[in-house]
């Protein structure tokens, strides 16, 4: 769909765009190819998309894959989406598509999912695009691979590593189940309208093996958001209002951690070597 296409499509219909929504739509074809091409589709995949808008992404998930489910909040725009692709518009059903109309976070919360055998590839409303992938990959059916567009500064979160200036929370949350493997930046003219930030595209594929056993991870998230919750505190301080000192620096030994060090230094793998130590504690 190009730019001249979007711009008479919502003339026509009166809407005009929001940013409370996140609605800055990809227009740009050969992006709309690299983000298709890094999901690596085939024919036996579904997609989950959050956010399609008008459809230029959908429209070209549905010639890879071979199911797409789609999370629109904006009524106007779910009612062009079944114009355009069911028929009858009224028709609940399509053979490749389900679309949905609902918020896309508050959904993920409310309707638990088996989406192991799914993938994500999606423009994603900058304003939730953190929460929806911290949510998807926390749940126990988490998708294979998470294609997504979103704010440069998230981007850089997703991709740090121990000692980076964007490593934080959000890192280890999404990192614990997905390995960072590559990312694109997207120029802001790519988009109608253009957002006043700059924007990636990232890729992040679900570990082979869990890093952590499943009855710790309330644990690690508890670690993790102390942790960081004073960056420039060391953190065996601000552990100390949720584990007793003793068991803390016994730990830290153990671990041959100073006991100085703060959280922006311990990697991922650190992380997870403390949570089992102080579950286990």
């Amino acid at each position: 769909m190009k730019l001249s296409e979007m711009r008479e499509l919502l003339a026509a219909r009166g809407i005009q765009l929001t940013k409370s929504l996140g609605q800055n739509f990809l227009h740009d074809a050969n992006q709309l190819r690299r983000i298709v091409e890094a999901a690596e589709l085939t024919k036996r995949d579904r997609v989950l998309e959050i956010g399609p808008g008008l459809g230029p992404l959908t429209e070209r998930l549905l010639e890879k894959a071979g199911e797409v489910l789609a999370i629109e909040k904006d009524a106007r725009l779910v009612e062009f989406l079944r114009e355009r692709y069911f028929n009858p518009p009224s028709a609940i059903r399509h053979p490749q598509f389900e679309l949905l109309h609902d918020d896309a976070l508050e959904y993920l919360k409310r309707e638990p999912r088996e989406w192991s055998g799914w993938k994500l590839v999606a423009n994603l409303p900058y304003s939730v695009a953190s929460p929806i992938l911290v949510e998807l990959a926390q749940s126990s059916g988490r998708p294979e691979r998470m294609v997504a567009t979103l704010q440069l500064e998230v981007a850089r979160r997703l991709m740090a590593g121990a000692g980076d200036e964007d490593y934080g929370v959000l890192t280890l949350l999404v990192q614990l189940d997905y390995e960072p493997r590559d990312w694109f930046k997207i120029p802001a003219g790519c988009f109608f309208p253009a957002p006043d930030v700059d924007s990636a595209c990232v890729v992040l594929l679900r570990r082979a093996q869990p890093l952590l056993p499943e009855n710790q991870r309330t644990s690690f998230v508890k670690i993790v958001k102390r942790a960081f919750s004073q960056r420039r505190k060391m953190m065996l301080k601000l552990l100390r209002e949720d584990w007793p000192k003793e068991n803390l620096t016994r730990a830290f030994e153990d671990l041959k951690l100073p006991p100085q060090e703060r959280a922006e230094k311990l990697s991922l793998e650190q992380f997870v070597a403390l949570t089992g130590k102080l579950f286990s504690n």
